[in-house]
């Protein structure tokens, strides 16, 4: 009856939960808040969630998405509010949109990762960086299910700078700011893929392990390197027609008063 796009978070420690673990969390969510689920057939009905892109666990994110089927409307907002005050702090639902539009896995083509360097000078960043991008190829290996596999990182890379941190997160010590956007190809080439390609090019080895955290995903626009927000079309189309929640409370208040 109803879809609706929920953008979450997973801040803090909650970066270490794997997607399986978000997945248990989630579904526990959804029977405390009592959501109205609709539930796929067969013999074993599981409620239709549908995730999209799941960060690699150990990576901080700020743009998570997935989709809900509810079998009764709901209003959008107090459907966040409900399932984030049902999920431990750091795994937070900061938006809900109904779907008014298809294919938002579709409108994933890329992300913009943040990856902080402490131990690291921003002057040997960006010598890092400029060979990074000045390299045709930068092959990397990663260890798969099945096996060790080669590939190539440069080719997904749209854009990568460094930078200074920001002001009020200046911590201790030398620090560089990696700004990654990469565009989801397959094989996916994830930070830690890049980080590995720097290693390989510039001799970049930080001395402690890089904090990544996913800023946005959404369509890419390959002039400028930007990525635009992919729950605007939905919300665009929520603003220029009524929700089905609103449509059928209108509806019940028209019969009332007939």
């Amino acid at each position: 009856m109803q879809r609706i796009r929920l953008r979450y978070t997973k801040r803090g420690r909650l970066r270490f939960t794997s997607h399986r673990d978000f997945q248990r969390a989630f579904e526990r969510a959804l029977r405390r808040a009592e959501v109205p689920m609709a539930y796929s057939a067969g013999f074993t009905p599981h409620p239709k969630v549908s995730y999209a892109n799941a960060a690699p666990t150990g990576t901080g994110s700020e743009a998570e998405y997935l989709e809900i089927q509810l079998a009764e409307a709901r209003d959008p907002e107090t459907l966040r509010r409900l399932l984030d005050e049902s999920l431990p702090t750091g795994l937070d639902i900061t938006e809900a949109v109904e779907a008014s539009t298809s294919g938002l896995a579709d409108r994933l083509q890329a992300s913009v990762w943040e990856i902080r360097l402490d131990g690291v000078e921003v002057s040997e960043a960006e010598r890092a960086v400029a060979a990074f991008l000045a390299a045709e190829t930068v092959e990397v290996q990663r260890k798969t299910k099945n096996g060790v596999r080669t590939f190539d990182t440069r080719g997904a890379v749209a854009r990568l700078a460094a930078v200074a941190p920001a002001a009020d997160r200046p911590g201790d010590g030398a620090c560089a700011i990696l700004r990654l956007v990469v565009r989801h190809e397959t094989p996916a080439v994830r930070p830690d893929d890049v980080l590995s390609g720097l290693r390989a090019t510039a001799d970049l080895a930080p001395p402690v392990p890089a904090a990544v955290t996913r800023l946005a995903q959404g369509l890419l626009d390959e002039e400028t390197g930007t990525v635009t927000d992919p729950l605007a079309p939905d919300r665009e189309a929520v603003t220029a027609a009524p929700s089905t929640a609103a449509g059928l409370a209108a509806a019940k208040a028209a019969e009332g008063s007939g």
